[in-house]
């Protein structure tokens, strides 16, 4: 009994020992650099997690916000076309709350302006960030539990140990080369490739009429077109673009947000249309009342690039109803640049007016 005791004791010291040296280690290495800068870091395209790190690691005075919609712009291209020094922190499927929380962590740590791609999905109902499932506050905050949470948890110790690996100079030249194809998350070398498309991405067979209108099938046929709505509540979504848009900016009187409501393609509002008509009521609605709040904000820059019919008509432009390709990228950069399709204060609902003429005009060459 007592040499069973003896052997009890001894494993769970040695569990305890490898607990602290895992900690230890992910402590040393810190691969999210939340403790401090590195100039060999390596970054990840969970951005969720990844964001904690970047306000906290990167030098920045301009944050890009948004969806997938924003995802594959380059921080290089932002910072040559605008003039800034941007941290791009937009998240794939991200709600207001979690994009306000992210963007006032980065604002706390210097940012004075915001560029935010800003869609009507964001606005949908869901959890208070506090309760958030996905996005961890605590990590972002550096609580003892988002500490904690980073230093013991065995992901990081198992890219801890990866990045330690190769850092040795025999060793690192080919496990960066095999680190995409092996189950590490930091396997990107250069932060401006996180979320960014390949440098030679086929376009044309990404992007083109096909994958549009397969798309547009897809989401009207009857067994789908109810998803069209999904989440879509006119109340709900004004009170969360008040309380995580309206509320971050008057927050902020000294930051200048530059929003603009992105190029989807005019099949996405032709779904609408056709399949759920209540849904684009919602949606013309909430846009309505976001172009005239946002342009009474005297740090609002508010642009609307939905009725730029020589691109939201070309369905080339698009791998799906809403998604563009990088061509349009570069086009949303210049006329943010340019200012060309800001919205007038004087008649903030005219680009609106606009879409709404279009899309009740089109009709579908199939």
């Amino acid at each position: 009994m007592q040499g069973t005791f003896t052997h009890i004791r001894q494993l769970l010291l040695a569990s305890i020992a490898c607990v602290l040296g895992a900690a230890v280690l992910t402590y040393a290495v810190d691969p999210l650099q939340l403790f401090r800068s590195s100039r060999s870091a390596f970054y990840s395209d969970d951005t969720r997690v990844q964001n904690a790190g970047l306000i906290r690691s990167q030098s920045f005075d301009t944050v890009f916000m948004g969806t997938s919609l924003a995802i594959h712009f380059r921080q290089s291209d932002i910072d040559r076309v605008l003039g800034v020094h941007s941290l791009k922190l937009a998240m794939t499927g991200s709600n207001s709350r979690q994009q306000s929380f992210v963007m006032e962590q980065a604002i706390d740590r210097g940012a004075k302006r915001v560029i935010w791609e800003m869609d009507d999905f964001i606005f949908v109902d869901a959890a208070d960030i506090e309760a958030d499932p996905y996005l961890s506050v605590d990590l972002y905050r550096r609580t003892t539990k988002g500490i904690a949470s980073y230093l013991f948890s065995a992901a990081m110790a198992k890219e801890s140990l990866f990045a330690l690996l190769r850092s040795i100079p025999p060793l690192k030249q080919p496990l960066t080369q095999a680190a995409p194809y092996l189950p590490v998350t930091f396997a990107l070398a250069d932060v401006d490739d996180i979320y960014a498309l390949p440098r030679n991405v086929d376009v044309a067979r990404d992007y083109n009429a096909n994958k549009a209108l397969a798309s547009f099938a897809y989401i009207t046929a009857p067994s789908r077109s109810r998803f069209l709505g999904e989440g879509y509540g006119y109340e709900a979504m004004v009170r969360h673009f008040e309380q995580d848009a309206v509320g971050l900016i008057t927050r902020h009187p000294d930051v200048t947000f530059d929003i603009y409501f992105p190029p989807y393609s005019i099949l996405q509002f032709v779904a609408m249309r056709d399949a759920s008509p209540e849904t684009l009521k919602i949606v013309m609605d909430l846009t309505a009342v976001i172009a005239q709040r946002l342009t009474q904000l005297p740090n609002v820059r508010l642009h609307d690039f939905r009725a730029i019919k020589a691109v939201t008509h070309d369905l080339a432009n698009y791998g799906d109803v809403i998604h563009h390709s990088p061509v349009v990228d570069a086009k949303v950069l210049s006329w943010l640049a340019s200012g060309e399709y800001r919205v007038d204060a004087s008649n903030p609902l005219a680009s609106l007016d606009a879409l709404k003429a279009q899309v009740a005009a089109y009709r579908l060459e199939r």
